[in-house]
């Protein structure tokens, strides 16, 4: 169902540094998410979003965000696809998403879209107009079994049409590459998944693949996993309770052997692991799970 909501204010400042991704400010056009990822940490209760299949779209989004915009006076890189997908399906009707890249070009700002949809493309010239100062797309891929994919993100474009989303966007200059997490433990933690992830992350002309091996849970958000635990993959729920328990950071068993593999195929292919930020400076990349 999708209805309409008014929002107070759109852009939100970004903790800096950001040593995941390069953002100053974030962006959410939408509440909920049809993607429906099994995983997803946004139906945490601290996000007070009540039924995450209700799409809620933000009626004044696009005058709030011309108002914000004009009044920034750092052009800084605005980030999209933290709490929601910009591209699942309500986009190719409401075109929000477009409509917000129209004013980040116009007033001159970066941006950087994460995303689970080959949608983008309906964009792609606009993201190039923006290019001339910086523009990124990144792609969510924790497995490229479409098949399984299907059962984990059941609302969401297959890996492979990510994948040649990506090669396309990155044939015409945008960067463009992976965010490779989560990568759920006893699920996608192999080392047959990982080196598939960098195979074709490379075969489509990804020019980062962005790591985390493993997830995090919390509160509505384990209650909901749990629950499609028990539908998709039954017996797998207890596995988790005895390794984890209430923790919030919850790395895959074997985090050390598959970072080591990870990072020896990324070197291999020439990779990088990090995100590169617009103005040329490499950040450091952080290991969510190394403590």
């Amino acid at each position: 169902m999708v209805s309409e909501i008014q929002a107070k204010v759109i852009l939100s400042r970004v903790k800096q540094p950001d040593d995941w991704f390069g953002l100053d400010y974030g962006m959410n056009l939408y509440r909920g998410c049809q993607h429906q990822c099994i995983y997803c940490d946004s139906r945490s209760e601290c996000y007070g979003i009540e039924d995450f299949a209700q799409i809620l779209v933000k009626a004044n989004a696009i005058d709030l965000l011309r108002n914000e915009l004009s009044r920034k006076r750092r052009k800084g890189t605005i980030g999209t696809g933290a709490m929601n997908d910009p591209y699942m399906p309500v986009e190719a009707e409401v075109r929000q998403t477009g409509r917000a890249l129209e004013l980040i070009d116009q007033f001159g700002f970066q941006v950087h879209i994460m995303t689970k949809s080959d949608l983008v493309l309906r964009d792609l010239e606009l993201l190039k107009s923006i290019n001339r100062s910086f523009a990124a797309v990144s792609f969510t891929i924790t497995t490229t079994d479409d098949s399984l994919a299907a059962k984990l993100e059941p609302g969401a474009p297959a890996p492979s049409a990510r994948l040649r989303a990506m090669e396309t966007l990155s044939s015409h200059g945008i960067t463009t590459g992976v965010v490779m997490m989560p990568i759920l433990p006893f699920i996608e933690d192999t080392a047959e998944n990982i080196t598939s992830i960098v195979e074709q992350s490379a075969r489509h002309k990804a020019q980062y693949v962005v790591p985390a091996l493993g997830m995090t849970m919390r509160d509505r958000q384990r209650t909901w996993f749990y629950d499609r635990l028990d539908e998709l993959f039954p017996g797998m729920r207890s596995k988790y309770e005895a390794r984890y328990g209430d923790r919030y950071q919850c790395p895959v068993p074997n985090a050390r052997r598959l970072e080591k593999l990870f990072q020896s195929l990324c070197a291999e292919k020439e990779i990088p692991t990090r995100f590169p930020r617009y103005h040329g400076r490499v950040l450091e990349q952080t290991d969510l799970f190394s403590a």
